[in-house]
């Protein structure tokens, strides 16, 4: 279906519909002749030529996002509610990774004026990528994650996420908490470490034992081991991300504890599968598919030189399930 056979059904001129569909402010029809084109664009099933609006309105319809890895579920929650912004929008997301051709392959793949932003998630871009982007002159933002010098983000609160758990662990009765971080130099992983330092001294107890890990299954297996080798192990333990908690769970069992009666266990993320574990998980839920839409959103109106540096509270809440309980009796 062509623009031609929208009008002819809408009983309109071409150029009526081409700025319906472009949501031309400056259109000025009937309420009544807006819904009939609108009709004929559903009944017809028409959609725009995306090619030739790209060159009419020198926009590309398509905005990047770079993870560090698809295998991280949490991402899978970012990447959801930036496709739904792009969509809303009339655009497409084309989503690359680390683990592939790196940012410099990804950015060589998508080529000068093939997207109208980018989303920078994840850690180990460096200041040679960085300087790249800038001279693209394509408006982007590091999307979860800080940088120095960098005045371009949109983040979650990662200490506030923090405090929420080690408060339940305290309210609990828990006095020697450990910390399963994420790696030294993530700023989530920073972030995370100071709002647990901050709850402690918050609750009058000293920082516990401290293990980091990547954000993976096996890295918080062997980080969970390092803390059960500890001299007076804790009671429990926060740790910075659920894939890391799903290894540090099966590494408790392995040393013959049990969750939680011996160990309570509770990190950051809710994703579905955190209901499935034996026992099911403690989380903090945290709004992962909101911080794509907004990262999407910010795109959209943003000049290649402007400042973003955004906070994203909330929504956020613990989900207490059955994997935290107070601590056994000394």
């Amino acid at each position: 279906m062509t623009l031609a056979d929208v009008a002819a059904m809408a009983k309109v001129d071409r150029a009526v519909v081409s700025r319906v569909v472009n949501d031309d402010p400056t259109l000025n029809i009937r309420p009544e002749t807006r819904q009939r084109v609108l009709a004929a664009i559903k009944e017809l099933g028409y959609r725009p030529n995306v090619t030739a609006r790209s060159l009419r309105t020198a926009r590309a319809h398509m905005f990047g996002l770079f993870i560090p890895d698809f295998a991280n579920p949490v991402y899978a929650e970012i990447i959801k509610g930036a496709e739904a912004a792009a969509a809303a929008l009339g655009c497409v997301l084309v989503t690359g990774s680390a683990t592939g051709a790196g940012l410099g392959g990804y950015m060589d793949l998508l080529g000068p004026g093939r997207i109208d932003g980018l989303l920078l998630a994840g850690s180990g871009e460096d200041t040679g990528l960085i300087e790249q982007l800038h001279r693209a002159a394509v408006p982007w933002i590091m999307l979860n994650r800080r940088s120095p010098a960098v005045d371009r983000y949109v983040i979650l609160d990662d200490e506030r996420a923090a405090r929420l758990a080690v408060g339940h662990l305290v309210g609990l009765g828990h006095r020697r908490i450990a910390h399963l971080a994420g790696p030294s130099g993530a700023d989530t992983a920073q972030r995370r470490f100071a709002g647990y330092s901050a709850a402690m001294r918050e609750a009058g107890l000293p920082d516990g034992p401290i293990a980091a890990a990547d954000y993976t299954p096996a890295g918080g297996a062997a980080a969970m081991g390092s803390l059960l080798a500890d001299p007076h192990p804790p009671t429990a333990v926060f740790v910075a991300n659920v894939a890391s908690a799903i290894g540090a769970m099966e590494r408790v069992r392995e040393e013959g504890l049990e969750i939680p009666r011996q160990m309570s266990i509770v990190a950051v993320h809710d994703l579905d599968l955190a209901s499935y574990l034996a026992p099911p998980l403690t989380t903090v839920r945290m709004p992962l598919e909101e911080l794509g839409r907004r990262g999407v959103s910010l795109l959209n109106g943003l000049e290649p030189d402007d400042s973003v540096e955004e906070i994203l509270a909330g929504p956020m809440a613990l989900i207490t399930r059955a994997s935290t309980a107070p601590p056994p009796e000394d």
